[in-house]
C-alpha cells in the first residue's frame, strides 16, 4: 500500500496549487474551463459520442474499434468488455447487495497526470460495496486505494456503468469501461476544485451466486 501514502500526501499540494492558480475565478469559470478541457479531450483522443438513444438502438454496446463512448447523465461511457452472454454472468438484481472488486486508473483530464490507480496491481484492489433498490444503484468503498485517498464515499460516475454491464469472476472477460468523469460526478476532490478524470476500470463480483 505504499503507493497510496506517497499520493496521499502529494493531494494537499495538488489541491494548494490548484487553489493558488484558480484564486480569482469564479466556480461558473472554472465549470466553463473544464468544459473545455473535457471537449478538447475528446478532440484529441478521436472519440465519437454516442447519443443515448444511439446507444439503445445499437443494443448498448459501444464500438471500440470506432472509439465509440455514449454521454449519459454528463459522464461519458465506453464499454471495453461486457460478458453479456457469457456463461454465468449476469447484470445485478433489485434488492441485492455485492461486494464488487474493481481495479482501476485515474487521470487528471486538465493536467495530464495520472493521480492514481492499481489496475495491474493484483495484490491490492479497491472493494466497493454496491446495493440496487428500485432500480437505484449506491455504494461505499470498504478497502483500496480510493477509501484510502478520497473516503468511503464512490463518485457516482462509477455507478453509470452498473446498469448495463454483466458480472463474471472469469478474469478474462471481466467487465471493462472507460469513462471521463466531470467534477460534478467525481472525488470529493475533483469536485472541490472543479476538474475531470478519466478512468479505466474493472468490476469483478466477489461472489455471484443464483446465476439462472
Amino acid at each position: 500500500m505504499k503507493n497510496i501514502w506517497i499520493v496521499r500526501g502529494l493531494l494537499p499540494i495538488f489541491a494548494l496549487l490548484l487553489w493558488a492558480c484558480d484564486d480569482e475565478k469564479t466556480y461558473s469559470d472554472m465549470k466553463e474551463h473544464e468544459r473545455a478541457v473535457v471537449k478538447s479531450f475528446i478532440k484529441e483522443q478521436g472519440i465519437n459520442v454516442l447519443t443515448y438513444s444511439e446507444f439503445i438502438e445499437k443494443d448498448t454496446v459501444t464500438d471500440v474499434e470506432n472509439n465509440e463512448y455514449v454521454l449519459i447523465d454528463d459522464v461519458y461511457m465506453q464499454i471495453v468488455r461486457n460478458p453479456r452472454g457469457k456463461e454465468g454472468a449476469r447484470k445485478m438484481r433489485d434488492g441485492e447487495t455485492l461486494n464488487i472488486i474493481t481495479r482501476f486508473v485515474e487521470y487528471n483530464i486538465a493536467d495530464g497526470d495520472t493521480i492514481l490507480g492499481n489496475l495491474y496491481d493484483s495484490d491490492n484492489p479497491d472493494i466497493m460495496r454496491v446495493s440496487l433498490e428500485s432500480g437505484s444503484y449506491s455504494a461505499t468503498f470498504t478497502d483500496g486505494y480510493m477509501s484510502a485517498v478520497y473516503g468511503s464515499a464512490v463518485p457516482t460516475g462509477w455507478l453509470t456503468p452498473l446498469p448495463y454491464i454483466y458480472l463474471t469472476r472469469r478474469q478474462s472477460q471481466v467487465a471493462k469501461v472507460n469513462l471521463i468523469v466531470p467534477h460534478t460526478k467525481g472525488t470529493s476532490t475533483a469536485s472541490s476544485y472543479v476538474y475531470p478524470c478519466y478512468y479505466q476500470i474493472t468490476f469483478t463480483p466477489e461472489n455471484l451466486y443464483d446465476t439462472d
